[in-house]
């Protein structure tokens, strides 16, 4: 898992080209694990922070729309 900071209202593009916007940080109610829940259009999804901040390279992926290296890429503003 990548070392960065996931925030409430911190924006990230997907490699598929769509950007997300953080909405909370919770916690799983049975295994306790950081779970971020972001907004995709009028979506609401959510996914564990270490899914989240993977260090999977996805640069390759022939539906990598962007060429980012990872999943998921903060928008800086």
């Amino acid at each position: 898992m990548r070392d960065l900071e996931v925030t409430v209202g911190s924006r990230w593009q997907h490699f598929k080209g769509d950007i997300m916007e953080v909405m909370f940080i919770v916690l799983h109610t049975e295994t306790i694990e950081e779970m971020v829940v972001y907004k995709h259009g009028t979506d609401i999804w959510a996914r564990p922070l270490s899914s989240f901040l993977s260090d999977e390279d996805v640069s390759q992926r022939p539906d990598n729309k962007t060429g980012q290296k990872y999943r998921f890429e903060r928008v800086e503003e």
